[in-house]
Order: C-alpha cells, then structure tokens, then sequence
C-alpha cells in the first residue's frame, strides 16, 4: 500500500492544494488529449491533402515532360517520313530531335529492329509508346526511358522504329527537386517495381522496389512495393533504416491530348513523408506543453500552497494558542481579527470561549482557593475536636480512677457491716466507723460525679455558642 509522507497527512494546505492540483491536472490532462488527438488527425487529413496535391503535381509534371518529348518528336516525324530513303537526311532529322528538346538525351532511329525486342512489339502494333528503362550503351549504361514511334514506308508498313531517349537520371532530378517535405521525396515504378524516379541513382536500373525486401527490409516495404505495382491508390506506413516513413501513392494518368496514344504505362507515382516531416512539429508542440503543463502545475502548486496557507495562518495560530490552552495557559491572547468570513467568525468566537473559559478558570480558583482554606480550617477544628475527645476520654477515664477507691471502699464497709449484722458481738464502734467510712467515700463520689456533671454542662454549652 502507498504510504503518504507525514507532512501532506499533518499540513492541511498542502493536502487542499494537491486536492485542487490533481483535479486542475486532471481536467487538463482531459483538454489536452482531446485536443491533441483531433489535432493528429487534422494533421493527418491535411497531410492526406497535401500528398494528394503533391501526388498530382508530380504526375502532371512527369506527363508534362513526356507530352513535350511526344510533341517534339512528332513534330518532325511526318517530315522525316518523306526523306525515310535517304540515310543521311534520316541523320540530320535525328540531331534535330536531340536539340529540339532539353529532355531528349538520344535519338535512335533504326530500320533494322531486330536489334531490340521491343521495338519488334512497336513494329507489330503500328503505335507509338513508352518502353523502358533500358541501358544506354552510348553512355555508359545510363540508364534512360524511350518514347518509340514506328516508321511507315509508301505503302503504309512499318520499316522501322524512331526512338527518343529520355534520361531517367535527369527526370529523378527535375522531378526531385520540388521536393514535397523536407526530407520526403518523389518516386515513380513501372509495372515491375523498377525505378524511374529515386533520389538514390544507385537504385535506378540496377534495383528493383522488391530488391530491398529480399535484403531483409522490413516487410511493410514490401506491402507497399506490392500495393504500388498493382496500381492501387492510398497511403501506407512502413520501416526503413529504423526510420519511419508514409507512402502516399497512385497510378500514373497521362492527360488526354487530341492525337496522343493513351496506352497505359502501369506505372505508379508516390510521395514518401518521414513520419518527422509531418508530425515532427505536432510531436514538438507536444513536448513543449506537456513541459508547460507540467511547470504550469508546478508554479499553480506553489503559488496556491502560498496563498491558501496564508488563508489558513489564522487556523494555524488557533491551532497553537489551543495547544497552550490544553497545556494550561488558559490565560492565553487570541489576536483579533478584522475577517467576515467563516475563518475569522470562528477566530471570534474562539476568542470568546477563550475569554469565557479564562473567567470560568479564575472564578474557579478562587472557590477552590476558598474551599482550601475552609478545609485548612475545618482541619483545624477536627483537630481540636479530636483533641478535645481525647482530653474527654482521658477525663473520664481520670474520674472513674478517681470513683474506683471510693467505690472499693464503700464496698468493703459494706461486706464488714453485713458480716456486723450476723455477728452478736459487733462492736458498735467499728460499725460507726464504717457507716462514716461509707458516707466519706460516697460524697467523694458525689463530688466527682457533680465535676463530671459541671464539665458535660460546659462542654454543652461551648457546642451551643459554636452552633
């Protein structure tokens, strides 16, 4: 069981002001993840917003670039058909595609197709299209895109395939440099996983987006490499190099151009966001109010611990001056106080029962001092009486001392007289003797017995004039 630290159980204000904290902290706590988690997922939606923004422009910009390569060589194909016998008008009409467009890198035109399979493909079908990417023999195995137009001869056969090469390498650049985060990036696959557009030119041509995977990527890229390749739109979270990534893609869409081949490349273009890029801001607010948060409760602590201790100070010199009290003081000073409310009513009337108790105490005092002394006196008195009994004791036993003789004697003359009564020869003159031996002794009782009356008379009346 969690033990409280004896002051918070001792300290009211400190109780009051963690009472009033956890509650403020709870209902902030309460605030703040309300709203950040709408916060999050606004954050999110705007993200969705903005890669699907991004996603669009880097479809446009892509298409833009392969239209104008498209508009170029078309724009000196028909011309080209005429002089189609003559090799080197065929030569001069290649320069021209190159200069005509910054994007062309090459030009190939050939009527031995043979050469490459898939210029055979453009031969069968009679269309133009994009093929790709393939190694650039002319410049060391750079690795470009074509945009492939078949030629016709007079009689309406295909002799041959005209080929504008776009280099993949300066695509990755134009179309990397609008970057959508600052550390987000472009790409663009083809229908089986191989790079068109990556910021790493190392992985263009010589890797495919599931070459990663086999070297023991993490298996999300692999869940979006396939998500990619089979033409699907959304977003997706993976791993890569223990950084954490959103894939936003679509399929590549070419806009409809009166006169242009609509084929479908299957291709697919995504935006990738570092997880940092779009809730690195949100994740730094974070931590910054939660700080806030945190000092913020902190000082509210401190400053409400000041404020209702202060509030309570009277409470505490109560609490003392009640101290003293119970310790005897009862003659202690209660301060007055100039407060209304309930704090300074109960300093009142604390002082009131302080000053009541104070009165009470002293009157008290004074009759226990009273009774002390009527007890001393009484004591006195009980003395005495006990003195006076002894002294009566003491009396009495002195005059039934004083009785006993006489008493004997009396009845000694009375056996000797009744023995003189039996006795015919009695002198008459020991019988006198006797009868005054009794009488003597009879009035020495007498006066004893008048002493003994005498003290119990006085002794009467001394408890009359007492009472």
């Amino acid at each position: 069981m969690l033990k409280i630290p004896k002051r918070i159980t001792q300290t009211f204000s400190i109780r009051l002001s963690l009472m009033v904290v956890f509650a403020i902290a709870i209902l902030l706590s309460l605030s703040l993840a309300i709203i950040f988690f709408f916060s999050r997922k606004v954050l999110k939606e705007e993200a969705l917003e903005n890669a699907s923004q991004t996603l669009e422009g880097t479809v446009q910009q892509i298409d833009n670039i392969l239209l104008s390569v498209e508009q170029s060589v078309g724009n000196i194909y028909w011309d080209m058909l005429t002089h189609i016998d003559d090799p080197e008008r065929v030569q001069v009409y290649r320069r021209k595609i190159v200069e005509c467009n910054p994007y062309i890198v090459g030009c190939d035109i050939t009527l031995a197709p043979d050469s490459c399979p898939q210029y055979r493909q453009i031969m069968e079908t009679g269309r133009g299209r994009w093929i790709g990417p393939l190694k650039d023999k002319e410049a060391d195995g750079e690795a470009i895109t074509s945009f492939c137009l078949p030629i016709f001869n007079r009689e309406g056969k295909t002799v041959g395939v005209v080929a504008a090469d776009v280099s993949i390498g300066l695509l990755s650049q134009i179309i990397l440099a609008t970057k959508p985060s600052p550390n987000g990036y472009s790409t663009l696959l083809d229908r089986e996983g191989s790079y068109i557009v990556h910021p790493d030119s190392n992985k263009l041509l010589h890797q495919t987006v599931f070459t990663q995977t086999e070297n023991g990527a993490n298996p999300s890229v692999k869940a979006v490499a396939e998500a990619m390749v089979a033409g699907e739109t959304g977003y997706k979270f993976f791993t890569l190099d223990g950084h954490n990534y959103y894939a936003f893609y679509k399929p590549f869409q070419r806009a409809e151009v009166p006169g242009r081949v609509m084929e479908k490349h299957g291709w697919s273009v995504g935006v990738v966001y570092p997880e940092e890029d779009i809730f690195g801001e949100y994740n730094f607010l974070l931590y910054v109010v939660l700080a806030i948060s945190v000092y913020g409760l902190l000082f509210f602590y401190l400053h409400s611990r000041y404020i209702i201790h202060r509030q309570l100070k009277p409470l505490q010199l109560l609490t003392q001056s009640a101290q003293r009290i119970a310790r005897g003081n009862y003659s202690e000073t209660i301060p007055n106080t100039v407060r209304i409310d309930e704090i300074g009513q109960l300093q009142d009337c604390f002082q009131q029962m302080q000053q009541s108790l104070s009165t009470n105490v002293s009157e008290l005092e004074q009759l226990t001092t009273k009774l002390q002394e009527r007890g001393e006196g009484l004591r006195k008195v009980y003395q005495q009486a006990q003195e006076a009994e002894r002294m009566k004791v003491a009396f009495l036993h002195h005059m039934t001392n004083q009785m006993m003789e006489p008493a004997k004697e009396i009845a000694n003359s009375v056996n000797i007289l009744c023995q003189s009564t039996s006795d015919e020869k009695c002198d008459a003159n020991m019988i006198e003797r006797e009868v005054d031996t009794i009488q003597l002794q009879s009035k020495a009782i007498t006066d004893a017995l008048n002493r003994l009356l005498d003290a119990a008379d006085k002794e009467k009346g001394e408890e009359v004039s007492h009472a």
